[in-house]
């Protein structure tokens, strides 16, 4: 009788278990208390360079000569095919996405898209992006595996060097070496030719950059993921940082103090605007919503960069979804 009693007993709390997490899984947390956050929808434009974020850690600059991409990621597949199926770039998706975001397949002034690392979200469409658009692939060599399981030819790939300048039209662009969030994703190298559909889990990490863009004498840094290598952004300054907070939240204080001390203080921003906070297993035609719990805590992920800012004198703001922004204005020049 005991060990059926006992059996009951952890039959139970599995079902519990299972109960809660469909529960989060489905119910995202709300934004009613990051309202005043919201980038304002009538804030002024800039006349040299725009910001559009498109989910995730997707962003466009555009100097309306020249325009850059992070990551390129639109097919956003749905949870059970990113847990149960394979995964593989939705090249409609990714058409309707450049469409939306102003970079029309065929007559794009897209002159790159870098993957700030090779996992699904950030990597999977990328080498589409520069096939519809003509833009150059650049990043790292699980990054170029990725483009040539895609069939991309060699001459629109090229490796990324480590604290290289490159130059795009008026955009000077140099990436320094990051760190994924500490995760059970972390880590690993793609070291031949991945052809889709394969698991998500076969996109690994590969290298990790944190991206510096200088434009004129204005200066922006973005990061994709919350993790960090110590000391790598010494001597790097930028007015705005476009900061990855994806699976932030769980982590520990003290991990969040120190990416916010190794990104945010040490390069001297003056404004943060979070990225990789959304549910990317929702198709972004619909709302943004953040990530569900226990997969992130967007809550205390907000509260610690409300608190920081408060404290560092730095202001916090959340993106507009798809709509061209002047990251710098109000700050002085």
């Amino acid at each position: 009788m005991r060990i059926t009693w006992i059996i009951r007993t952890l039959l139970l709390a599995l079902a519990a278990g299972v109960g809660t997490l469909a529960w989060w899984l489905t119910h995202p947390p709300g934004m009613e208390g990051v309202q005043t956050l919201r980038w304002p929808a009538e804030a002024g434009r800039a006349t040299d360079i725009t910001v559009r974020f498109l989910g995730v850690s997707t962003v466009v600059l555009d100097d309306g000569e020249t325009a850059l991409m992070t990551d390129g990621f639109f097919s956003r597949p749905d949870k059970l095919t990113v847990f149960l199926r394979k995964v593989a770039p939705d090249v409609p998706a990714i058409t309707q996405g450049l469409q939306r975001a102003g970079s029309q397949p065929g007559a794009s002034r897209l002159a790159a898209v870098i993957p700030l690392h090779s996992h699904y979200d950030h990597a999977m469409d990328a080498p589409e992006v520069a096939r519809q658009t003509g833009a150059l692939l650049l990043g790292s060599s699980s990054t170029l595996m990725v483009g040539q399981g895609w069939g991309l030819p060699p001459e629109r790939m090229q490796l990324a060097q480590l604290r290289t300048p490159y130059r795009f039209g008026r955009f000077t662009v140099t990436l320094y070496p990051a760190l994924h969030t500490p995760t059970g994703f972390t880590g690993g190298v793609i070291a031949q030719p991945l052809v889709p559909p394969v698991r998500a889990t076969d996109y690994l990490e590969g290298q990790s950059y944190a991206m510096h863009i200088a434009h004129g004498n204005r200066t922006l840094l973005i990061t994709g993921t919350a993790g960090f290598v110590p000391g790598a952004l010494q001597g790097v300054k930028a007015d705005v940082v476009l900061l990855g907070i994806g699976a932030m939240g769980p982590r520990s204080a003290e991990h969040k103090l120190r990416y916010w001390n190794e990104t945010v203080h040490t390069v001297g921003a003056r404004r943060v605007i979070p990225l990789h906070w959304d549910d990317f297993w929702i198709p972004s035609t619909l709302p943004m919503q953040p990530m569900p719990r226990p997969l992130d805590d967007f809550e205390t992920s907000m509260d610690f960069l409300r608190q920081q800012g408060e404290a560092d004198g730095v202001n916090i703001r959340l993106p507009a979804a798809w709509t061209p922004m002047d990251v710098f204005d109000g700050l002085p020049r």
